[in-house]
């Protein structure tokens, strides 16, 4: 017969086991501690606030409320796996012949390194608790993680609407493990922006309608990441060099200065700011071969491109040129159409020293 568990003693334990495995911080909450998500769900998807990510309307029901998800659940635990920069990554856009890459995807794809974290930590809470359950989530489910941290008290949403905390800074990923098990919860987060608008000010597209709210149609990592087809003419020299995601709002939080430094060899900058001609070179085998471990794999070659080539337009440099127009025929329209507007960039700027 199993002996009973203790739960203020187990989640002691398992604390000391998450650190062990390199989270860098735990906390728990309950399945309905987020009454509020639902309804600023719901605002979001009715503002058309989610731009082309149509998943985000599907299983609303699931997604406004960790407890539907699954309804046996007693306890949620939140877990922090810090990815932070070895540098500031602000000074990377002033290399205009460089396409600069999000840190987080900088490294191997975090969703395989959690989630194997995630799977040996429930292995060992499911040893101390047997006949218990868990399910574990990486970003991979309608599982609304920041909203559930901030209630589990490991940060709060910033302004941003990212989450950051006094210890940590804001460049960490989340996970979650459900469980049936009833354990202690923790006291939620507020948050400690005060009146520093950091965050808003250096926005390039202006995303954010007002503090806490975000409008993923004028964001660049939206942009570069999810949004299918061409970019709006009056945000593409916006994304500057910006090929792949956008930190600035998070690079610029003056809780990064207490951001402790990442212990997953994994998330190294391996990408680093790579040159735009040699990127434009990239066919779909070279691509797939270059960033095989990268999240940035799942955009696939042609909207890559597509951003490599607007980073080409914005470079000022005409000896691009020849990059940009070696995809004017290609066969992805949004590709040629980027290619277009790149090559009538350079030789606006092309014209304009020859006129000086």
């Amino acid at each position: 017969m199993p002996r009973p568990v203790d739960p203020a003693a187990l989640t002691r334990a398992l604390r000391d086991r998450a650190r062990q495995e390199g989270f860098a911080a735990t906390g728990i909450c309950a399945p309905d501690a987020t009454p509020l998500t639902a309804g600023r769900l719901t605002a979001f998807v009715e503002a058309g606030r989610h731009g082309d990510m149509g998943w985000m309307a599907e299983r609303m029901g699931w997604r406004g409320s960790a407890a539907a998800l699954w309804p046996e659940a007693r306890s949620v635990i939140m877990l922090a796996e810090l990815y932070t920069p070895e540098a500031n990554p602000l000074p990377l856009l002033d290399l205009r012949d460089r396409g600069v890459i999000s840190v987080y995807a900088q490294g191997r794809d975090y969703h395989d390194l959690v989630k194997k974290r995630l799977k040996r930590l429930g292995r060992w809470l499911l040893d101390q608790a047997p006949g218990e359950a868990i399910k574990v989530f990486v970003d991979t489910a309608p599982v609304m993680e920041k909203p559930l941290a901030e209630a589990a008290g490991l940060g709060w949403q910033g302004k941003h609407t990212n989450l950051l905390g006094r210890d940590l800074g804001n460049w960490f990923f989340l996970g979650s493990i459900f469980t049936t098990l009833d354990l202690p919860k923790d006291a939620p987060e507020i948050s400690h922006c005060g009146s520093c608008t950091a965050c808003l000010d250096i926005c390039p597209t202006r995303a954010f309608p007002a503090p806490y709210q975000l409008d993923a149609r004028r964001c660049i990592s939206y942009l570069t990441i999810e949004h299918k087809g061409p970019v709006d003419l009056d945000l593409r020299v916006a994304l500057g060099n910006r090929i792949y995601g956008c930190d600035d709002c998070l690079a610029i939080c003056p809780w990064n200065k207490f951001a402790k430094t990442a212990s997953e060899s994994g998330y190294a900058q391996r990408h680093g700011a790579p040159p735009l001609a040699e990127l434009a070179e990239l066919d779909d085998a070279g691509f797939r071969a270059r960033f095989a471990d990268s999240p940035i794999k799942r955009i696939g070659r042609d909207r890559f491109l597509r951003n490599v080539l607007y980073a080409i337009g914005n470079s000022g440099d005409p000896a691009l040129r020849s990059s940009a127009a070696a995809h004017l025929a290609d066969p992805d329209e949004t590709v040629a159409d980027a290619a277009r507007w790149a090559c009538a960039r350079l030789d606006a700027v092309a014209a304009g020293a020859a006129a000086t």
